[in-house]
């Protein structure tokens, strides 16, 4: 039978009554959404002082090549081949999984807008989310996927010239944020202490990720080469806010790039991200703001527009820029979108492309959309053609991979998101304790078990905020493992930098984090 209808303040009617089997995650969700405007209502209460001072500290809230093909680097060097052919790595993993254990789970009987209407205006990282928001990952994997096509920093490092070498840090820029696209689920939020390793030894890097803030949220990552041709670093301080129809993301922190052979560093910050019709239509997302990559050694500069949809959709995902030298002289224009490819070009060459098309109207001809049946309660995604049209003379620096098939029932990971949570019995007594593939909830919702997903929930928020109390009751003072407070070497601004060690395996003293 199903539980008693109950209204938002008697949490314990839905909680006394156990659901029958075929309707246990029917009950979690609606167990979750009343506790969530439980918590809305006594945050709406408060003012915004005691939201900032609350207890609750567990936050939900990417030369000339002709070809894709000419991109890739092979690195046979880097990875220990057995007689079988099959490539093992550090962590234990020989062949990574193209599926998770289990397809994600309706989101339909959960009332978004029941839980958000509360919220509008707030920061969403200072209230806790109810599970059916999450994907089966924590944002700590989630800043891992950065380096799903660390090829194009592979490639910048054998270039000898600084402007091509732009080019492919560029394309590495874009890509970094390519697997967000129809992305909709929120990762888990890390827990203070929190770590995630990734061994690419066939790829020529590994990489270490710590969660070293609460308030605010910081998570903290470094990648290095194999064979210490680059670094990759940064702290991401991810701001989420809902504005009625949409979510907007802003993920403050910027991202180092160090090529060693070549002595220089490039820095970034990363563009703002919608996620829009949270409440009514098909959830779809952009992404937009300037980006700029500065070469900190020769001056030289990379600003790329991400452009907003518009009114007729016609520069959705849209990427368009230019480098330019020291004395901002434009030498390559940048062109594509963040969801597909990048190209370049010589600017003369582009502009008179832009003319051409002006001048023959083929680009300027907008067409009204039709109005949506739902009027103005949703904010419907323009229905434009997912294709960049190469102008001739382009060079193509990099394009995205096809998605696995099943890539829908599984929270539209990609195959490189697909194996970042697998748990493989040779992991064991390799990866530290801290790490979130050990994270139960996180593998349970994984593993389709909604149910032990919400209770291990709800069990580490409170372990989280009983460890934060004891803190305060001692007057201790939460200490970082891997990483620690300092200033970027380049910009001057407050940075975490990289304690060095992790990958000595010797984990004493770390935190109970599970």
């Amino acid at each position: 039978m199903s539980p008693p209808p109950c209204q938002p303040s008697q949490t314990g009617c839905l909680l006394s009554v156990p659901p029958e089997n075929g309707e246990i995650q029917l009950y979690v969700i609606q167990r979750e959404h009343i506790q969530a405007e439980e918590r809305c209502l006594l945050i709406d209460i408060n003012n915004t002082e005691s939201i900032m001072n609350s207890e609750e500290e567990f936050y939900d809230a990417e030369t000339g090549l002709e070809s894709d093909d000419s991109c890739e680097v092979s690195y046979k060097d880097a990875s220990r081949q057995t007689a079988n052919g099959k490539v093992p790595s550090e962590n234990g993993v020989w062949e990574r999984r193209t599926t998770l254990p289990a397809p994600m789970f309706s989101r339909n009987d959960f009332s978004v807008w029941g839980f958000l209407k509360k919220c509008i205006g707030m920061e969403l990282s200072k209230i806790t989310m109810p599970i059916v928001f999450n994907e089966p990952l924590s944002f700590l994997q989630r800043i891992t996927e950065y380096m799903e096509h660390t090829y194009l920093i592979h490639k910048a490092c054998t270039l000898s010239d600084s402007f091509e070498r732009m080019q492919f840090v560029a394309a590495f820029a874009v890509s970094a944020v390519a697997s967000q696209w129809d992305r909709t689920g929120k990762p888990f939020n890390p827990l203070l202490g929190e770590t995630y390793e990734l061994m690419r030894e066939e790829e020529g890097y590994r990489m270490i990720s710590e969660q070293v803030s609460h308030h605010p949220p910081i998570s903290a990552f470094y990648a290095e080469s194999l064979n210490q041709d680059f670094s990759f670093h940064g702290s991401i301080y991810p701001k989420l806010k809902f504005w009625g129809k949409s979510v907007e993301a802003e993920p403050k922190g910027t991202m180092t790039l160090e090529l060693s052979k070549h002595k220089e560093a490039y820095t970034w910050t990363n563009p703002m991200c919608c996620v829009h019709n949270v409440i009514l239509g098909k959830l779809w997302i952009e992404q937009y703001g300037t980006m700029e990559i500065i070469n900190h050694s020769t001056g030289d500069k990379c600003v790329l527009n991400f452009k907003p949809c518009g009114m007729f959709g016609k520069e959705l995902h849209r990427v368009e820029g230019h480098i330019q030298d020291k004395s901002k002289k434009k030498r390559v224009v940048v062109y594509g979108k963040w969801t597909e490819c990048v190209y370049t070009i010589e600017p003369k060459v582009y502009e008179a492309n832009k003319k051409a098309e002006k001048k023959s109207g083929g680009d300027s001809k907008k067409h009204k959309q039709e109005p949506s049946p739902g009027g103005d309660d949703a904010d419907e995604m323009p229905d434009v053609q997912e294709t960049v049209t190469m102008i001739p003379g382009s060079t193509l620096l990099w394009r995205v991979a096809p998605r696995p098939a099943n890539s829908t029932q599984m929270y539209n990971f990609t195959n490189f998101t697909m194996g970042l949570n697998e748990l493989d019995p040779g992991m064991a007594g390799v990866i530290a304790p801290t790490d979130c593939r050990l994270r139960p909830d996180i593998r349970a919702m994984e593993n389709g078990d909604i149910d032990t997903a919400s209770q291990e929930k709800e069990r580490l928020e409170e372990k989280q905020r009983a460890a934060r109390r004891e803190r305060a009751k001692d007057e201790a003072e939460w200490s970082t493992r891997w990483f620690q407070q300092g200033n970027n070497p380049y910009t001057g601004v407050p940075d975490w930098i990289y304690k060095g060690g992790y990958f000595d395996r010797r984990y004493s003293d770390l935190p109970d984090v599970f």
